[in-house]
């Protein structure tokens, strides 16, 4: 017999799915893992699957999951609504399914380029977690979003910026108790920084502190170095001290793990009710967009627009970019912060910068 090691291939019910709801459950990768079928099951290789299930948790973010458990619930649902079975695919009706998503027929409004494509590599992924094997190339889908692209591709829209006033701004706004303190810190070592808000949250103070840890750091004396497990793999942030104490990240973030007594764990934690006590729990990265947008309500940011288009306008990425936006620096030093490949990654995020510094006509002889 092959030795396979795909649950789902030696599974009757997948191999001819059943005609109801159960099709539309989130799978994880680490439900497809088992032991082959004529291998004696052993407690040494029990926990070996064991390890390789937690690893293929890893392999996606929980948010990346999470989106593409959303996009398969949803491409389920379509598909019972038109009568037609989500399993195994069928290249045909995913190409009607992108068409329906760029120019709906009821009355939800059409999806981004960006969103489209975000649905089908969920679908793809989760085909995969189900033995199945998508062909993004089939004529019935490559030349439909191929078409999709040429039709409806806009400009992205970006968040603002948080630009050095800004940020002084919010900051300021926050008051001196246990979370002013952490909300400070986390809003300083964001920007300066230019981190993701995923990448702040899952900070720990030394490395191997927590097994869900997204890097650690070190505080030195001319500044911080921030080692991160990131988006893009390991990278380093050095993290120098300001010019000024109330403004200073690094001075910020000791003043938290100094009040809040944090030596272990995770740097950005939750607090207790009564506002005294920092506990063990690592906040969730939706805090720092929270935060972000009730400090720029408090600072005034954009106060000409109404409440509800001043939220829309900035988000967690909004550090990201205004870092990029503010810092008076060589390109190539911002591109490296950021852990960009490419320098042109970098220029998305710079909401102003001199865009004719090195002039080419000139340069050309014109």
């Amino acid at each position: 017999m092959e030795n396979k090691w795909n649950a789902v291939s030696e599974n009757p019910a997948v191999r001819h799915p059943p005609r109801n709801e159960g099709d539309a459950q989130e799978l994880s990768p680490s439900d497809t893992l088992a032991l082959p079928s004529h291998v004696a099951g052993s407690g040494r290789l029990d926990r070996l699957v064991d390890r390789a299930r937690d690893y293929a948790r890893s392999a996606a973010s929980e948010n990346t999951r999470k989106a593409y458990a959303k996009d398969w619930a949803h491409f389920t649902r379509w598909c019972r609504m038109k009568g037609a079975q989500p399993l195994p695919p069928a290249p045909e009706m995913i190409g009607l399914y992108l068409t329906d998503l760029a120019t709906p027929t009821g009355a939800a409004p059409p999806l981004s380029v960006a969103s489209i494509e975000r649905r089908l590599s969920g679908l793809a992924w989760h085909y995969a977690q189900r033995g199945f094997k998508l062909d993004r190339k089939d004529r019935h889908i490559a030349p439909v979003l191929a078409g999709i692209k040429r039709k409806h591709a806009r400009p992205p829209v970006q968040k603002e910026a948080v630009l050095a006033e800004d940020i002084l701004a919010m900051v300021a706004s926050l008051p001196f108790d246990l979370h002013g303190l952490r909300d400070r810190a986390i809003l300083l070592l964001g920007y300066a920084g230019g981190l993701r808000r995923s990448e702040i949250v899952n900070l720990d103070v030394h490395k191997d502190d927590t097994p869900d840890s997204g890097g650690w750091i070190e505080i030195f004396d001319k500044g911080a170095l921030l080692t991160l497990n990131a988006k893009t793999g390991w990278r380093e942030v050095e993290i120098g001290r300001g010019s000024q104490k109330p403004t200073c990240p690094v001075h910020a973030l000791e003043q938290w793990l100094h009040f809040a007594q944090i030596d272990f764990g995770p740097v950005f934690v939750r607090i207790s009710r009564d506002g005294k006590r920092a506990s063990e729990t690592r906040l969730n990265d939706k805090h720092v967009a929270r935060l972000i947008k009730r400090t720029v309500l408090a600072a005034g940011l954009r106060a000409e627009l109404p409440e509800k288009e001043r939220l829309a306008l900035f988000s967690g990425h909004s550090l990201r970019a205004g870092l990029a936006s503010s810092a008076e620096i060589d390109e190539r030093y911002v591109q490296q912060h950021l852990g960009h490949a490419t320098a042109e990654m970098t220029r998305r995020y710079q909401r102003r910068r001199d865009r004719f510094r090195v002039n080419m006509t000139k340069a050309a002889g014109l």
